[in-house]
């Protein structure tokens, strides 16, 4: 990679500018060597977002000019950055790594300058940097501390090159969390209260003092991604403390987080049993399912969504389950397609698309609560007010349940016919170390075991927990032939290894000899779980899978993580 190192400079004064960053709250993760990093990824849209989000950039040529390194370089003339910490005098290195276009992360320029938490902004000219030639798209920003788990408050602009124009930068009115306006937008997420009686049961049973178990599973939202800190600023931790203030008798409320950035429901119900329900005797009495972003993904368009509600609602304590909607910047969610399921089974569904959209477009005259700036963290996530406001609706919601007088009927709407499809509510995962019934596994070449894994904060964790690390790995040596498995089964699915490294590449799958997929780990092009399905059929019978490295691609690594299969 190359190192854009620069120099000090007077800084020009009137020179146009857009925020990418505004007073946006940044948190230093602990590290292996002891640093603090804030990882804050650009690439995928997500400059383009804040430019619009932060910035209040309007003009289609100018966000288009941010789509790649050129363009990037085209429009922008320098970076001001400013850091503000408890203490001022705290070392703080600032980088904004460019992504390559043959080595996404080794081969582009990382611009660098070094920082105080004064709050003084340091202004870096691209004119100085030593750009690479392998520079494909801004990819990500880091702040870099000395030492870990430092909370500072940060801002990042853009200033034009001669030619562009931005719009001036107003003050934002803070957030009033008492007022009349407030507590109306948080009325409004309630998209239906269905039947409360499973909640009121659980509630009912926080007052008597008894353990009451409220369990989280979704995509990185319910990770926490945007909060800060990660473990305590995050909707699910809010939620689950104002939960137990408001109906626990001391330590009697217990806390599960299960998100997952970037997957959807199709993992979630997989990974169910083994990052909710963790092999424990007491299950979960509440359960809030978020992949109302995250299942555009889906490949069974709801099936999967369904077939995860219904597993939780058939447990034999009868937990409520919770459906619950966040939104993208863009006013986006897939509520549409998930919420027939919610009518269907009557629970409770709360969306973020209904309670904050409606006020984005108004002027704090006309009664805006908060801006996008205000709610969003980057496109993709809510930022510490975001998740705030999460938490509130839910908590609005607990409150209003406990008032209520329903008869539960979860078990005769579970006699039904599925909305979508209910095809996978009794799947199963298994891995490297689980067994599962009736499989017979041929290793192959793919001996060995992945550590390189995605990493996720759960339950009230800092640190990453490795996801699915019992695998079956791929290195590059191809003497013993392909992976091969026999099971008897209607359904299955392969949860594979994504990654944005050269070394990675793609795998042939074949399904009773005939070839259903190529798995490309770089289609996504980040570390994360890809789950996949490659069959599903009204009857079970005895499939064999094999996996093959790729003509030509032999050479390089591919990390099978798991497979789901229904009987």
């Amino acid at each position: 990679m190359t190192e854009g190192l620069v120099a000090p400079r007077d800084a020009e004064k009137n020179r146009p500018y857009f925020y990418i960053m505004r007073e946006k709250e940044i948190f230093g993760l602990k590290q292996p060597d002891e640093r603090g990093i804030q990882f804050i990824y650009q690439d995928n849209g997500r400059l383009i977002g804040s430019a619009q989000i932060v910035g209040n950039i309007t003009d289609q040529d100018m966000l288009k000019l941010l789509e790649d390194t050129q363009g990037f370089r085209k429009l922008v003339h320098s970076i001001g950055v400013s850091v503000e910490t408890e203490d001022p005098k705290e070392p703080i290195d600032f980088i904004f790594q460019m992504y390559g276009r043959t080595d996404t992360y080794g081969g582009g320029t990382q611009i660098r300058c070094s920082l105080k938490g004064d709050g003084a902004e340091t202004r870096i000219h691209l004119s100085d940097v030593k750009w690479s030639e392998d520079d494909r798209e801004p990819g990500q920003i880091r702040f870099e501390f000395s030492k870990p788990e430092i909370l500072a408050v940060t801002s990042v602009r853009f200033y034009l090159n001669d030619g562009f124009c931005a719009s001036e930068v107003s003050a934002e009115p803070k957030i009033d969390f008492d007022s009349y306006a407030y507590k109306q937008m948080i009325e409004r997420s309630l998209i239906s209260a269905g039947n409360c009686a499973r909640v009121k049961k659980a509630i009912e049973k926080a007052r008597r003092g008894e353990n009451v178990t409220i369990a989280f599973i979704g995509g990185s939202i319910t990770q926490g991604a945007g909060a800060t800190p990660i473990h305590h600023g995050c909707y699910a931790y809010k939620s689950y403390r104002a939960f137990a203030e408001c109906f626990g008798t001391g330590e009697n409320i217990h806390f599960i987080k299960a998100g997952v950035g970037g997957t959807p429901s199709e993992l979630g119900m997989l990974r169910f049993d083994r990052d909710v329900l963790r092999g424990k005797t007491e299950e979960p009495d509440i359960v809030v399912i978020e992949f109302a972003v995250n299942d555009a993904g889906d490949e069974t368009k709801g099936n999967c969504y369904e077939s995860l509600v219904r597993k939780v609602l058939t447990l034999p304590n009868q937990p409520a389950v919770i459906l619950l909607f966040a939104v993208f910047a863009n006013d986006w969610n897939l509520q549409e397609r998930l919420s027939p399921v919610g009518y269907h089974y009557k629970l409770p569904m709360i969306s973020l698309r209904d309670a904050v959209t409606p006020q984005f477009c108004l002027k704090p005259e006309e009664g805006r609560v908060l801006s996008k700036n205000q709610f969003f963290y980057d496109a993709l996530h809510p930022n510490n007010n975001g998740h705030t406001i999460m938490a509130d609706c839910l908590t609005w919601f607990f409150k209003k349940a406990e008032d209520t007088s329903d008869f539960d009927e979860t078990e005769s709407l579970l006699q039904k016919d599925p909305v979508i499809g209910c095809d996978f509510e009794k799947v199963k995962f298994f891995d490297r170390k689980e067994n599962c019934q009736d499989k017979r596994i041929i290793c192959g070449d793919f001996e060995g075991i992945d550590t390189d894994l995605q990493c996720v904060e759960m339950d009230e964790n800092l640190y990453g927990t490795p996801q699915l690390p019992n695998n079956w790995m791929y290195q590059g040596k191809n003497k013993k032939g392909g992976f091969e498995l026999r099971l008897c089964c209607r359904a299955l699915l392969l949860v594979y290894k994504d990654s944005g490294a050269v070394t990675v590449g793609k795998a042939e799958i074949f399904v009773d000899e005939e070839k259903r997929l190529i798995a490309d780990p770089h289609v996504n092009g980040w570390i994360h779980c890809n789950p996949v399905l490659l069959f599903l059929e009204k009857e079970r019978r005895e499939h064999v899978i094999r996996i093959q490295m790729m003509e030509g691609e032999e050479d390089k690594i591919f990390t099978i993580l798991g497979f789901g299969y229904v009987e």
